[in-house]
């Protein structure tokens, strides 16, 4: 999971962009499931967006995680256009 903010307006065009295009190209790489894109409502953080994903292994995040798709949006979208992000790592306690 990770939350962020734009450089752009929030639900401008640009932003809207920036969202679809990362559901479409993150949800193309094999080991991604359960892809949420979501907006903030609550008031008790700064950030004004989200992406969720689930993977079935450590095996399956590392082959996202190195993944040319993923290697390109962070490097052709996300350096250019997010403003600031918390990413948030979790695994499910056994």
């Amino acid at each position: 999971m990770v939350i962020f903010n734009l450089k752009h307006a929030p639900g401008s065009e640009e932003a809207e962009k920036f969202l679809a295009d990362g559901k479409a190209i993150l949800t193309s790489i094999p080991t991604v499931t359960n892809f949420g894109v979501f907006s903030q409502v609550s008031a008790k953080n700064d950030y004004d967006y989200g992406f969720s994903m689930d993977f079935a292994s450590q095996a399956d995040y590392d082959f996202y995680n190195e993944h040319p798709s993923h290697v390109g949006f962070v490097k052709e979208r996300w350096e250019l256009e997010v403003e600031s992000f918390l990413e948030i790592d979790f695994q499910i306690k056994e």
